[in-house]
């Protein structure tokens, strides 16, 4: 064992040989640490298969009814949104993975180098408190998918109503959570497993539901926004809401990046992952939803509840089967992995891989506690949780957009790709405990943002709250990075660290 850490060049990725510096850290742990060359192993089509499972899940089903009923948009207009969302949100997505393929660390590791060792914290806990909340809100999807395939196949299982959704609830969180739990391989081989089977099945959807609906009528139908109108305003906020809806990831992709190949694997997966499968289940969306009059009689646009009422326990059964293997594919990658990471950052020597699992676990059935004690017949039915915090969610992800302006720019532009990696794991080093400048430009986004909130001016920022928030962000890092330091100290202290450890 050295006694000091240092960083090899691998090819152009970088790995840190750990030395008795970092393993007596109280800012390391195994889980957290670089991922070593021979741990990235993840090619350009496991990255787009990890985003084929992601996406396919029952929110982005609704997308597309999301942004006509509460956006004014038409459908035409909605699907475009939800497209050229996607496209946007690759920026962010592809730059914010670049030190996790680089230098193999993790998103709060990342951090680190932005917000100070343990600054890092503050947005940490906040991404975690919003992956919690989803977690919660997929579980309860996965559950009822399970509470359907059990009565389903033993038709007394119906007659259990709520409990057996809260049954389905638990049975459905703990499948989860083991699949994080046996690590990032088992990871890969879901969403490896998952993708073209989810592809599949959309694919067989649509054409079960295209005949019973037409195109060119469903095109046709005016938007819900005030006649006379502009469009602009409409489509700019459905816009920000649909970037909104990644904007968690686009802040911890270094979690998964961390495993890749190449940068060109991270580049050209995302690429290929994310737009076109993002538009084309939101489109199943609309046209399932339209369909359905015929279907089943009445319009329904859950896709869980409206498969459930297929009369055939056959197709029933294999449909639950699907929706639950998509939305475990959704639910492991994008709400359990980084609330996990996050946790132990806040004391790797306490909290390692599987207490941050079930700690994220927990935290997401406290979130969904009311709900489930509805659905159980505890408390009084009353306002459901599951929409409110849907809703609270993709208003709160709007805040995140300041930390991924953050990240870019002090990545690309402060560091200029340089990390001294065994400082990110020790205090007192290259790196602050707490950089004022990241807090700045976090901030005061977020403050004017809620300011506009609370007083009702300014509510475009709300509005168009990822682009005004990342941008404001990005821009005032830059100013108070070099305010407040001085001019390329940080790049060249940085880069001499880096040479030295080399």
């Amino acid at each position: 064992m050295t006694q000091s850490s240092r960083m090899l060049d691998r090819k152009g990725l970088i790995e840190l040989e750990v030395g008795d510096d970092l393993r007596n850290s109280p800012r390391f742990n195994d889980d957290i640490a670089p991922t070593k060359a021979s741990e990235r192993t993840w090619s350009r089509w496991n990255i787009a298969a990890l985003w084929v499972g992601m996406s396919i899940c029952v929110p982005t089903y609704t997308l597309g009814g999301v942004l006509t009923a509460y956006f004014g948009l038409s459908v035409g207009e909605a699907l475009l949104a939800i497209l050229l969302a996607n496209v946007i949100v690759l920026i962010p997505l592809t730059l914010n993975a670049f030190p996790g393929t680089k230098f193999g660390i993790p998103f709060p590791v990342v951090l680190r180098s932005s917000f100070g060792i343990l600054g890092s914290n503050v947005p940490c806990l906040i991404r975690a408190l919003v992956g919690c909340g989803w977690f919660g809100i997929q579980t309860m999807f996965g559950g009822l998918a399970i509470h359907l395939l059990l009565a389903a196949l033993f038709p007394p299982w119906q007659a259990l109503g709520g409990i057996g959704e809260v049954i389905g609830f638990f049975v459905f969180g703990a499948m989860n959570l083991y699949v994080v739990i046996r690590g990032a391989e088992s990871i890969k081989w879901l969403e490896t497993l998952a993708a073209p089977l989810l592809l599949a099945v959309g694919i067989g959807l649509m054409f079960w539901a295209w005949p019973h609906m037409s195109m060119t009528e469903l095109l046709a139908q005016p938007p819900s926004r005030p006649e006379g109108a502009s469009v602009v305003g409409y489509f700019l906020a459905g816009l920000t809401a649909m970037v909104g809806f990644w904007a968690t990831l686009s802040l911890n992709i270094p979690d998964f990046s961390r495993f890749a190949k190449s940068q060109k694997d991270q580049i050209v997966g995302q690429v290929l992952g994310l737009p076109l499968t993002m538009f084309f289940f939101a489109a199943l969306g609309v046209v399932m939803t339209a369909a359905s009059e015929s279907l089943v009689g009445r319009t329904i646009a859950d896709p869980v509840n409206l498969i459930g009422m297929i009369d055939n326990p056959f197709w029933v059964g294999i449909a639950m089967v699907l929706i639950i293997v998509a939305t475990i594919s959704t639910n492991t990658a994008a709400n359990i992995v980084s609330p996990t990471n996050d946790f132990q950052n806040v004391a790797p020597k306490l909290v390692d891989h599987t207490r941050g699992v079930l700690l994220t676990g927990l935290v997401g059935v406290l979130l969904m506690g009311y709900d489930l004690l509805q659905k159980a017949g505890v408390i009084g039915a009353g306002v459901s949780l599951e929409q409110m915090y849907s809703n609270w969610l993709l208003g709160y992800s709007s805040l995140l957009g300041p930390i991924a302006g953050v990240m870019a720019v002090d990545y690309f532009l402060i560091k200029r790709q340089r990390l001294d990696v065994p400082s990110l794991y020790q205090d007192g080093r290259v790196y602050p405990a707490f950089n004022l400048a990241g807090f700045i430009a976090f901030g005061v986004p977020v403050s004017l943002t809620l300011l506009s909130l609370a007083t009702g001016t300014m509510y475009w920022f709300y509005d168009y709250g990822w682009f005004t928030g990342s941008l404001l962000g990005a821009v005032l890092y830059y100013v108070m990075s070099l305010m407040l330091t001085p001019a390329g100290q940080a790049v060249q202290a940085t880069a001499m660290d880096m040479e030295r450890h080399l």
